[in-house]
């Protein structure tokens, strides 16, 4: 049985997948509790790239059968979990727990549905570690969005700053509301976009926003972009796949723009609407693969009015969702809501996850 000791702490494994395809994310932190103060510290994390036949497999799971989808599941979870061995040989070490946030192909919070795929009984079964997976569907149940999950996180392990912003696939900001409440959502598309349309020709990503760099902003689809209806909804709002092929895409390729000049005008997106969201004066932790984007960085800076953006060491940049999931699975041990009903609208804060041991 897996229990949470404050004062000798508890090592686990935090699994992430993000929509950008970009592979599985693993983080191995050891988390201890005193004086009321949660603290962490990351003691390996390593990025696995997606095989290829996976890869195509995740990205068409939308439209698979009932018993292909059944099968993903099945074998996406033993794939976790032979991971979780591997990474555990080649690191010598060994957690308590895993936290495994699977991999998004629905989320339909308006019909109480969402799904990451990715069985835990079969991460389990593989790695011979006890493994929490499964940590949105009862806040959807409770009449909730989800997501994010990450800013419990974000209250507990990083509280210093204003703000902390995710740029991955989509990018989400919470900070402290009034009342000591925390708010959260999701802001817009970000890597899930920008990766989408390098790989048409050829590229995984825009290293440090170079082509974007090249491009010229287009205004015209620019106002497009920013009069979507989403952005025009308020209180706790997450975004998933269904809205970007749904709306950004065809809006995108119905100007017929080269790529860098789609590059360049979504950067300038993003920086916009993340303006909307930080005060002036504000200090903001900026964490996911988007810091890397130097381009993107210098538009956000430029265009959010004295803000301090900081960018951390690497291994939090690029893993702290992956090190947040692991949190989370302490946060299940240890009987503490994870899914706060201030960030996702659910009739009141609960414990999400299901452990399979």
């Amino acid at each position: 049985m897996v229990t949470f000791n404050p004062e000798e702490g508890l090592k686990a494994l935090g699994l992430m997948s993000g929509t950008s395809l970009d592979g599985l994310d693993l983080c191995l932190a050891h988390f201890t509790l005193k004086n009321r103060t949660w603290s962490y510290k990351i003691e390996c994390a390593d990025a696995v790239a997606y095989p290829e036949e996976l890869k195509k497999a995740l990205a068409t799971a939308q439209s698979m059968t009932a018993l292909e989808y059944a099968r993903l599941h099945s074998d996406y979870g033993i794939y976790l979990g032979e991971q979780v061995k591997a990474f555990m040989e080649r690191f010598r070490v060994k957690p308590q727990l895993v936290a495994s946030h699977g991999h998004t192909i629905f989320h339909q919070p308006s019909v109480r549905l969402t799904s990451q795929i990715g069985s835990g009984a079969g991460i389990a079964a593989e790695s011979g570690i006890p493994a929490v997976c499964d940590f949105r569907t009862t806040d959807v149940a409770l009449h909730g969005q989800g997501a994010p999950l990450v800013p419990v996180g974000d209250r507990y392990l990083f509280g210093d700053f204003d703000y902390c912003l995710n740029l991955g696939g989509f990018s989400n900001i919470s900070s402290e509301g009034e009342g000591g409440t925390r708010k959260a959502y999701d802001i817009t598309a970000v890597n899930y976009v920008l990766n989408h349309y390098t790989r048409q020709t050829g590229d995984d990503y825009d290293k440090d926003g170079n082509r974007a760099r090249r491009g010229n902003v287009n205004p015209t689809v620019l106002d497009a972009l920013n009069r979507l209806p989403f952005y025009e909804q308020t209180g706790p709002k997450s975004l998933g796949r269904e809205w970007v092929e749904g709306q950004v895409l065809p809006l995108i390729d119905s100007f017929g723009m080269t790529t860098d000049d789609i590059l360049a005008t979504y950067c300038e997106h993003i920086a916009l609407q993340t303006s909307y969201h930080v005060r002036p004066g504000s200090k903001v932790l900026v964490t996911g693969g988007g810091a890397f984007n130097r381009y993107l960085m210098e538009r956000m800076a430029a265009v959010a009015e004295k803000v301090n953006f900081h960018i951390p060491d690497d291994l939090t940049v690029n893993f702290k969702e992956a090190l947040i999931f692991a949190f989370l699975g302490v946060l299940y041990v240890s009987d503490i809501p994870s899914c706060l009903s201030s960030v996702t609208g659910s009739l009141h804060d609960n414990i999400g996850g299901a452990m399979y041991k």
